[in-house]
């Protein structure tokens, strides 16, 4: 809403405009179970790249594992790409096949 403000300015008037600033959009980064990627390089990854302690790491690994899926995290676009590309380089260097994969959420 503009505010209009007269005073001090020898009578001219100036506008204010106010913005309103948006929530960036938000996107979950999901690893992918396949049948060659071991467990213990999932939760390296898992403590690695997303910052979880051992037990959070290894509850994902079995989330992975046994629903084909799982989240790591929540971040915005940037942030996400970034930990996706790191997946995939450090996948790639250890001769894995791990899929990461990143999606918004609505």
């Amino acid at each position: 809403m503009p505010v209009f403000n007269e005073s001090q300015n020898d009578g001219e008037s100036q506008v204010i405009v106010e913005k309103k600033l948006k929530e960036p959009d938000r996107y979950r980064v999901l690893l992918h179970n396949d049948d060659y990627t071991s467990m213990d390089f999932v939760v390296a990854v898992l403590c690695g790249i997303f910052h979880k302690t051992t037990e959070e790491a290894t509850a994902i690994m079995l989330n992975i594992h046994q629903q084909g899926v799982g989240q790591c995290g929540v971040y915005t676009h940037e942030v996400a790409e970034t930990k996706v590309k790191r997946v995939h380089q450090a996948a790639k260097a250890a001769g894995f096949p791990l899929k990461c994969t990143m999606e918004k959420i609505y």
